[in-house]
């Protein structure tokens, strides 16, 4: 390739990373907002979430498209092929996550705050899972930019800490909704954000895994280029 080429896409990889990241932080902003609205009942805030996804998905559509003209104008190969497969894989995950921020913020604006609270230490529980969920995102996100293979696999290694908080969330959940079937809608309303977070900690690996194959060329112990 010319020099002058040469130069010309790596300028476009540079600024593919620094969308991808911008992306990144907006989603994990989205989550961060959505737990403060959860805990401090403020629906305007869940509001501004909710629509600022707008902004998100159309961040996608942008990186989608830089991605799909490198690939057909550049052909890349080697690790300009990983570059560009790895944000193509990685946005949809990183939309996925500001959706489930979109879906919590959702819950909030219709949440019985009263009884929410009343539900044994779910509220609280929640607050902690989320804080786990959150801490990956960022974490995740921060690998990519690095290309930080012990970061991404702290990530993935912090998966098993929110599906154990899922766990006993969804037991408490239960107890709280035998003892209390009036207030089953709203337990219910808890639960979902509990998968919600669940939901979110999974893309974070996923973004993590495609960090480890953008170094290596391996995803989930398989070799693809």
């Amino acid at each position: 390739m010319p020099t002058s080429l040469r130069r010309e896409y790596d300028a476009a990889l540079l600024e593919l990373d620094t969308l991808l990241a911008r992306m990144g932080h907006a989603a994990g902003a989205a989550i961060d907002n959505a737990l403060t609205a959860l805990r401090t009942h403020d629906l305007e805030l869940a509001r501004s979430v909710i629509a600022r996804d707008n902004e998100i998905d159309a961040a996608e559509h942008e990186i989608e498209h830089r991605c799909l003209t490198l690939f057909l104008r550049q052909q890349p190969v080697a690790g300009d092929l990983r570059k560009v497969s790895t944000a193509l894989k990685m946005v949809t995950d990183i939309e996925r996550i500001a959706d489930q921020a979109s879906d919590i913020a959702e819950i909030v604006l219709h949440l019985d705050a009263d009884r929410a609270i009343a539900v044994g230490h779910v509220m609280e529980d929640l607050q902690s899972m989320g804080a786990v969920s959150l801490a990956m995102v960022k974490q995740a996100v921060g690998a990519y930019v690095q290309v930080d293979l012990p970061a991404a696999a702290q990530v993935i290694a912090r998966d098993d800490e929110v599906d154990a908080c899922f766990a006993r969330l969804a037991a408490e959940i239960a107890q709280a909704i035998a003892a209390d079937p009036t207030g089953a809608e709203t337990a219910l309303d808890l639960f979902m954000i509990a998968k919600y977070l669940e939901r979110l900690a999974d893309h974070a690996v996923n973004v993590a895994e495609w960090v480890e194959f953008l170094r290596t060329g391996v995803h989930k112990s398989r070799r693809i280029v």
